[in-house]
């Protein structure tokens, strides 16, 4: 069977590997940071002893070396990783319940151990909004007030609100604006929805009269 050259460079992109930019220094690198990136797969497996094997256990992309290097592990890191579920299911000695709960990848492990579950570190996971509204009593509602999938919930119980936190979600803006007197106006300063967009006038002037 043979493909056309397009239909071969797509899959050959799909299948392919990553390389480095040939301008890229790679004597200026800093291993450590390399370490996290989903990019560096390759170079890092050529050069193990150059990894740093904490920030690595969070790389998504880097399951398939971690699971060659067990003991290299740092399984409470590994529990925030998205793609580690099946490797950390393999192994639930090591879990990190605190650290699993705020994965929103866990949802499913978390719902077949629920007695397991850190409550507080669940609060703030944005895909356990569902688990948690059916344990309001379980609910830490200072970081589910930070949580951003949870702003239903947070408008049916604005009495447990925690303002500070909720000043700083970015989907809270409709109930910050009609509580202003409850707003932390710290923590607002640092949430991205207060700044709308709009058109610059000047460019689109310039764009219509190409």
């Amino acid at each position: 069977m043979s493909f056309s050259a397009d239909v071969a460079q797509i899959i050959g992109l799909y299948l392919g590997r990553y390389y480095l930019l040939d301008w890229i220094d790679p004597g200026k690198l800093n291993w450590v940071q390399l370490s996290k990136n989903p990019n560096a797969i390759d170079l890092l497996t050529a050069n193990p002893d150059k990894i740093d094997w904490f920030l690595l256990s969070e790389n998504p992309a880097a399951i398939n070396l971690l699971t060659a290097n067990p003991k290299k592990i740092y399984w409470k890191i590994l529990c925030i990783n998205p793609a580690a579920i099946s490797l950390l299911t393999a192994n639930p000695d090591k879990i990190d319940w605190y650290w699993l709960s705020t994965n929103p990848a866990a949802i499913s492990l978390l719902f077949d151990n629920q007695d397991k579950i850190d409550w507080v570190g669940l609060s703030e996971n944005s895909a356990a909004v569902d688990l948690l509204s059916t344990n309001l009593h379980r609910v830490c509602w200072k970081w589910l007030s930070a949580n951003t999938a949870a702003i239903s919930l947070l408008f049916d119980n604005q009495d447990k609100i925690d303002w500070e936190y909720l000043s700083g979600n970015p989907n809270a803006i409709p109930l910050l604006k009609a509580n202003p007197e409850k707003i932390n106006w710290y923590r607002l300063s640092s949430n991205p929805a207060i700044f709308g967009l709009r058109a610059d006038p000047l460019l689109v002037a310039e764009l219509l009269s190409v």
